[in-house]
């Protein structure tokens, strides 16, 4: 239908933005066919001059939970282009925009080495204390309890873990590790993919403090069978 009636009927390219694509990854079995669907509308073009007419934007917010081959991913072709971590400066801010202050920013440090200035993640700890519904000390204490503000976030990564067995074992020696590891390529990439892991050279390392507090924990209740 696309080829054969909206893209004959144009003759100037149209762009397609999918906002909030992160909603589809809580829905496994629709994105295992619809995410391989834009692929294939990007490989077509390549091929097909006709389909060029057709230009796609992807935004997601989170990290990606759908377990997909690498040829039929839409997230590891195209120009990608991604929010950067916050700076300390950045984080106060935001922190202003909260209407919180600290004249004391050791905390704001402690934050920034638990999450690395991931902006979800940053945004979610200045949420929670704009509401003063926690403090700083309990937010850097509890963060990877199953209590925590961070508590559903870090499930779903458990989640996705469980059902991949080969990837688990694999970030187990990464968090248990004093020193950056080598990893299969694949395995790295699926793992960073997720914002699990960072690179260090040729090399992987936890990608936040966070992650490793958790998964160091919980590690005995994965399956690695």
């Amino acid at each position: 239908y696309i080829q054969d009636y909206l893209l004959e009927s144009i003759t100037a390219p149209i762009v397609l933005a999918l906002d909030e694509l992160n909603q589809i990854f809580e829905h496994p079995q629709v994105a295992k066919d619809f995410l391989p669907l834009l692929r294939s509308w990007y490989e077509e073009s390549k091929t097909l001059p006709i389909w060029q007419k057709l230009r796609l934007i992807v935004v997601h917010s989170t990290e990606i939970y759908v377990p997909l081959q690498l040829n039929q991913s839409p997230f590891n072709v195209g120009f990608p282009a991604q929010l950067s971590h916050f700076s300390l400066e950045e984080v106060l801010q935001l922190a202003q925009r909260y209407q919180l202050t600290w004249e004391n920013q050791e905390k704001v440090q402690q934050l920034m080495e638990l999450v690395g200035g991931h902006p979800a993640l940053v945004q979610t700890a200045l949420y929670y204390l704009s509401r003063e519904e926690i403090t700083m000390t309990q937010i850097l204490t509890s963060a990877a309890s199953v209590t925590g503000i961070y508590a559903h976030h870090l499930r779903r990564h458990w989640a996705v873990l469980e059902q991949q067995p080969e990837l688990a074992k694999a970030l187990d020696r990464v968090m248990s590790a004093m020193e950056p590891v080598q990893l299969d390529p694949i395995l790295a990439y699926k793992l960073s993919s997720m914002g699990l892991l960072k690179q260090s050279g040729d090399k992987v390392v936890p990608g936040y403090e966070l992650y490793r507090r958790y998964f160091l924990e919980v590690k005995s209740s994965i399956s690695y069978q």
